[in-house]
């Protein structure tokens, strides 16, 4: 195939913006433009306009067929950009002919990624405690990945990224008035680690976080760092994706008693500290969009147990004020005419009352106050409609918007897609108090993978391998619209060897067990459950009835954990009662989880074998959660006819419950089959603990003994 030459006009037109400040945005969307015309084999003369007059949105774009040529036109560098990259969109999958003409403006304004930054052992984020974090650290100071990481969420419509850490400072910043607090070099623990520590990230001081037991990962100054991180704010800015730091507080990890700075919120010096590292933060970087607080965590009176000496949401708001908002308006001040946008998340206090005390920040004409608020608590796949939020709404309506935590403590291993669910899902959103949402992980590290047995030099982005997910929200976020039939025509350009229409259908079956199944067995935080590892934390899971010991959770825990209240599947419990079923019955929904998982293995047959890498990886993950669905199913049906049995004495129903649970053991060991093929066997997670797939086969197994157990008449 004759690759041609695309000859892209650059037609800049702007009020009071310099043209070399938009090149970077037009330049990346006409490289991919000219990657996908050589794909095609065809050539075009792409015309770039941007034009703050046109009837368009903020990053709105819209593309015209203008004789020979088509014009891409938006109100602003990123808008132009998003119309690029939607026309590079459409040749690669349709050719030129599926050119047409098209606006589109943006569905929500912020469209983010949570990304708690493990930026040295010293300096940790609530996530460093696991795995994925450990084997993250270097790559945080990799330019090479934050490129690639950019760009990919570029090409996602996703417009920022925040970065989150319970007390980054030292590794960022010098501030004037406390310099030896700043960290020179990027250190790492050797270790051992324990398997759990505080949820709440205090306490992580043991030896194996000591200076004696530290590498060093990276040689670096703290002048080359914040050097480092200039240049990748700004190459963020190139592609239309700006960067907010959010704290956990209150944490002094990394001074070391410097000064005399420690936690307690009473310190004045560790009070003017705050203020002058929030100040410092600001003024050091240009390019930094905003920042972001949370009230709790580790809030409470020096030498008081917590939850005797916890602070009151008005000594919370108070602290806040003295430190974060006096920091942010302290940089205002020596910077006149800087933006800032601020971000308060509601978790742990009262918006009635952060509102009040955070008038300075709310009135001042160059700061955009607005919350957060964790929308699905730590599961979106869960449900599509969420329940949290309903008091939250009115309480903040006409007053200041918000934006969405959409934690993902759901999807870690396996590849996920399901656009139907992540469409209504973002619908439901109530959308006039929205300025946005961010999605990401608590319990992980969306870094470079580090499971994959089969994997890339470098290995890939946790982004680009779960690509489908990843680019599902940061679309939906741009335009919930997004069609099927454009990803079916993306499929088919990427995996050319199948049918895309089969592979997402399967695709979409297999990946409704993950909302199916954690909305029937809900437990609302990370450490609760985690549905890839059949596991939660193991005090939780002995909490809720588990007579194993790893976490795993057995029978007994699914008749203790209630459904989601918008799962619309009704409890084992309830069913046990002969309450009538508002909707799904616990075993009509293991009927229709196995159904969907049976349907998608048989089109995955009809695919047949295939040779492209990335698609024989996509398609066995596929088959795998297709086998954790049938575990799923008979682990559901097993532990009603347990319930039943256990009331009802009736032999009948102990014998179904065997016959269930000894099929639910015979799919878990098939999942493990399938999931060590493909993945590391054993992961350490820093909320639900060490997953070993093969160690739990016996916990599986032991199912089928409380099953046997039972005493019938």
């Amino acid at each position: 195939m004759r690759v041609h030459t695309i000859l892209c006009t650059l037609l800049l037109i702007s009020t009071g913006t310099a043209s070399g400040a938009l090149q970077p945005q037009l330049e990346f969307a006409n490289e991919e433009i000219q990657a996908s015309l050589a794909t095609r084999g065809e050539e075009a003369e792409v015309v770039f306009r941007v034009d703050d007059s046109l009837d368009l949105q903020a990053e709105g774009f819209m593309i015209r067929k203008n004789g020979a040529a088509i014009v891409v036109a938006g109100k602003d560098a990123g808008g132009a950009m998003y119309g690029g990259l939607d026309l590079a969109e459409t040749i690669r999958s349709e050719g030129l002919a599926g050119v047409k003409d098209k606006t589109q403006n943006p569905y929500m304004q912020m469209r983010g990624v949570k990304f708690n930054i493990p930026l040295d052992v010293r300096t940790p984020s609530y996530s460093d405690v696991c795995d994925a974090a450990q084997e993250n650290i270097p790559e945080m100071w990799s330019m090479e990945f934050w490129k690639s990481y950019i760009d990919t969420l570029a090409k996602y419509r996703y417009n920022y990224i925040s970065l989150w850490s319970m007390h980054p400072f030292p590794s960022l910043v010098k501030t004037p008035e406390y310099p030896d607090v700043a960290l020179d070099d990027v250190k790492r623990s050797r270790g051992p680690f324990k398997e759990y520590y505080s949820g709440l990230g205090v306490g992580w001081t043991g030896p194996e976080f000591q200076e004696d037991n530290l590498e060093t990962v990276k040689e670096i100054t703290m002048e080359e760092k914040i050097e480092f991180w200039r240049q990748v704010m700004t190459y963020g800015k190139s592609r239309n994706v700006d960067f907010y730091i959010v704290t956990w507080n209150i944490f002094d990890y990394g001074v070391n008693g410097k000064y005399g700075i420690d936690d307690d919120p009473e310190n004045e010096t560790t009070i003017d500290y705050f203020r002058q590292s929030v100040k410092a933060l600001i003024l050091t970087y240009p390019d930094l969009a905003g920042i972001g607080i949370t009230t709790g965590e580790n809030m409470a009176e020096k030498g008081v147990p917590r939850k005797q000496g916890e602070l009151s949401p008005e000594a919370r708001e108070d602290w806040m004020v003295k430190t974060y908002a006096a920091g942010t308006l302290d940089a205002l001040e020596a910077q006149p005419g800087r933006k800032i946008r601020f971000i308060h998340r509601q978790h742990m206090t009262g918006a009635d009352m952060v509102l009040e005390k955070m008038q300075p920040l709310i009135q001042h004409p160059d700061v955009d106050f607005i919350f957060s608020f964790k929308y699905a608590k730590a599961h979106v796949y869960s449900a599509t409609r969420q329940p949290f939020h309903e008091e939250f709404v009115p309480t903040i309506q006409g007053k200041v918007k918000t934006i969405w935590t959409l934690r993902n403590d759901d999807v870690y291993l396996l590849r996920w897609g399901a656009p139907d669910f992540v469409r209504q899902f973002v619908k439901n959103i109530p959308y006039d108090v929205s300025q946005g949402y961010y999605y990401g992980h608590d319990g992980f590290i969306n870094g470079r993978e580090f499971t994959q047995l089969d994997h890339e030099s470098p290995r890939q982005l946790e982004v680009q391998k779960h690509w489908l997910q990843w680019m599902l929200w940061g679309r939906m976020a741009y335009n919930p619209d997004y069609s099927n039939d454009r990803i079916i025509a993306l499929l088919n350009a990427r995996y050319p060897e199948v049918d895309g229409a089969a592979l997402l259908d399967a695709w979409q079956k297999a990946s409704m067990v993950y909302p199916r199944v954690t909305g029937f067995h809900w437990g609302s935080l990370d450490f609760m459950w985690y549905i890839e590892g059949m596991r939660g934390s193991s005090g939780y899971a002995r909490q809720k009835g588990a007579r194993t010991q790893s976490g795993f959770h057995d029978v007994n825990t699914f008749l203790n954990i209630p459904p989601h209240e918008y799962s619309g599947v009704q409890s084992i419990q309830d069913f046990v009662a002969g309450k009538d079923a508002q909707g799904q019955t616990p075993l009509s929904l293991a009927d229709l989880i196995e159904r969907d998982v049976e349907a998608a293995e048989e089109t995955l047959k009809e695919l047949g074998e295939v040779k492209d890498k990335e698609l024989r990886l996509t398609i066995d993950d596929i088959k795998t959660v297709c086998e954790m669905g049938q575990y799923y199913a008979d682990k559901i049906r097993g532990a009603t006819y347990v319930a039943l049995a256990r009331e009802s004495k009736d032999k009948v129903d102990k014998d179904k419950a065997v016959v269930a649970l000894t099929r639910a053991a015979d799919h878990y060991k098939a999942y493990v089959a399938l999931v060590t093929a493909n993945h590391t066997k054993e992961v350490w997670f820093n909320r639900v603990g060490t997953l070993n797939f093969k160690d739990q086969i016996e916990d599986a197994m032991l199912d089928i003994g409380f099953a046997n157990e039972i005493e019938v008449k």
